[in-house]
């Protein structure tokens, strides 16, 4: 289970635009896209993405009518975030917040010398991922035995881990690919790559639907041939996923050379990487913490696939709306940062925050008001009435999260592209304390229903925290960082999702008198909430001037 507030995974974080011939340059001067360039490669990053968005959601309804909440859901969704936990321990952030940086400042010295030194971090990383997934991949057991108590589920879950972990090494390629691609200035095609994923998966699921199955799906009623299917469809997403990003860069000119010579062509980048590499992996380790405490209290109350679909349902907005822009900014922070043009880092920084206010503020609002109402509509009839309402009240209660999380990854995209990594694992041990205090709080207070939505609440209560300390840290590093600007943003923002939310609201009550059978309403209120809400908030947005809001409209226009 991906712990977001660590590190993007995800992401995060892919994308092809097409490049026009380069006029000649000096040496090590590599230009920064104009605005024009970053507002059309974060249009193309976010169409991507909301296609992406729809099809994992899609993914996600049939899933959960496939397998449900219950024990075989939990242990399939239990050992698909497996993965996520190792990939993420070992590797992940490495590559992550550490790549882009390192080959941002390879490429100043030159075309020939950029090339090469990509082939050779391309060499160790796959060395490096191969052997960590062979072992990570014997290990399974074990992995498995830490977090899962029921002998009949545990050993499901075995199974679906052994089917599943090799998907360690594509989550590997594919985030250091998309980082070439992204140093290349390239976004668009990559971004397509969980399209390509989520439609694996789907089909997958079509012929799972079609074997025959038991009356009644328990981990000791489920078939070989349900678990072969599942396991082995849902790991050739991961590889599709992969195969798409190198085809990818393959159209974008890089010509994949290998230089197997280990010592010393392939030390070098590592070598490179060794300042910064003992902190990632402390990070790494940290927010690890954070995931195995809440995958084992999850397993310990039967709300891992409940607290699962929640964070993705909350993911959904910030993937649309915020990691598109965060995508372009990555490349064009590193430049500056490499160029020592500290000005236009911080201009960036301001530029993000505002724009990220502007996207997820009122997708707060909106999240806390109709989530309970879209979990029903997505959920009810595929999981248990009680399944379905506890993932909607986790989505509306951790709905404050959503803007310090999106926060908290451009904050740390300018600590990494500056080469610290100190000061992002300081604040993550504070978001990782926050979390697992929450979290264990929760456990000895609360009944077990509401320690399952805790757990998506804890989420957002340590993004809060990093949030705070991240503006702090980065107060004393730079000074002023021209966040009036935001502020003044932030305060109009309020007052516009303010009069969209009592406009939403009025809906919602009408609606509820107005329709009496409760599906039909649901669906009715989902679909008038979001219509008035957008229109009360552009309104809003015209009559008290959100530039933010206007300069958007206009790409859009474009």
């Amino acid at each position: 289970m991906t712990d977001y507030g660590n590190l993007p995974t995800q992401p995060l974080p892919l994308r092809t635009m097409s490049r026009a011939p380069e006029a000649p340059r000096l040496k090590g001067v590599q230009p920064r896209p104009s605005k024009g360039a970053l507002a059309r490669a974060g249009g193309h990053v976010a169409l991507a993405g909301v296609v992406s968005r729809l099809t994992g959601f899609t993914r996600t309804i049939v899933l959960a009518a496939l397998l449900g909440t219950a024990a075989v859901g939990d242990a399939y969704t239990g050992a698909n975030n497996l993965p996520n936990m190792v990939y993420e321990l070992l590797l992940g952030s490495v590559f992550a917040s550490a790549v882009v940086p390192l080959l941002t400042r390879a490429r100043r010295h030159g075309r020939k010398h950029s090339r090469e030194f990509t082939q050779r971090v391309l060499v160790a990383a796959v060395l490096g991922l191969g052997v960590v997934t062979v072992v990570t991949v014997l290990c399974a057991p074990l992995i498995v035995r830490v977090f899962v108590g029921d002998s009949d589920q545990r050993q499901l879950t075995t199974w679906f881990a052994y089917l599943l972990l090799p998907e360690i090494f594509f989550y590997g390629v594919t985030v250091l690919l998309t980082a070439v691609l992204n140093v290349r200035d390239s976004f668009a095609a990559a971004a397509w790559a969980p399209v390509v994923n989520n439609v694996i998966v789907l089909s997958t699921c079509g012929i799972f639907a079609l074997l025959p199955d038991p009356i009644t799906l328990t981990p000791a009623s489920m078939t070989a041939a349900q678990v072969l299917t599942i396991g082995i469809g849902t790991t050739m997403g991961i590889v599709g996923q992969a195969v798409w990003v190198i085809f990818a860069l393959h159209r974008n000119g890089f010509q994949w050379k290998w230089r197997v010579r280990p010592v010393p062509y392939t030390w070098r980048p590592v070598r490179a990487g060794l300042p910064v590499l003992g902190w990632i992996l402390a990070y790494a380790a940290i927010s690890q913490v954070g995931v195995a405490v809440t995958m084992r209290v999850a397993f310990s109350h039967n709300g891992v696939s409940i607290y699962t679909y929640a964070d993705l349902l909350f993911q959904v907005p910030y993937g649309i709306l915020a990691a598109s822009l965060l995508t372009v900014l990555m490349p064009r922070i590193s430049r500056s940062a490499a160029a020592g043009d500290q000005d236009a880092v911080i201009a960036d920084l301001g530029r993000g925050a505002r724009y990220l206010t502007v996207a997820l503020v009122p997708m707060t609002m909106a999240m806390g008001l109709l989530g309970p109402v879209l979990a029903a509509v997505v959920f009810t009839g595929r999981v248990d009435a009680q399944a379905a309402g506890l993932i909607g009240t986790a989505i509306a209660l951790s709905a404050f999260g959503l803007a310090p999380f999106a926060l908290v990854m451009l904050q740390m995209r300018v600590f990494y592209a500056n080469n610290n990594t100190r000061t992002p694992t300081i604040i993550n041990v504070a978001m990782v304390a926050t979390k697992v205090a929450v979290v264990v709080f929760s456990v000895n207070v609360f009944p077990d229903h509401a320690v399952v939505v805790m757990l998506s609440v804890a989420g957002s209560l340590s993004y809060v925290v990093g949030a705070i300390m991240g503006y702090v840290l980065l107060r004393q590093r730079y000074g002023l960082l021209g966040f009036s600007d935001v502020a003044v943003t932030f305060t109009r923002v309020i007052w516009a999702s303010a009069t969209a939310g009592w406009a939403c609201l009025a809906i919602m009550v009408v609606t509820r008198h107005a329709v009496p059978d409760p599906g039909i309403a649901h669906l009715v209120t989902l679909a008038a909430g979001t219509l008035i809400g957008v229109a009360a908030f552009l309104l809003a947005a015209k009559a008290i001037g959100i530039p933010e809001v206007r300069n958007a409209r206009a790409l859009l226009a474009a």
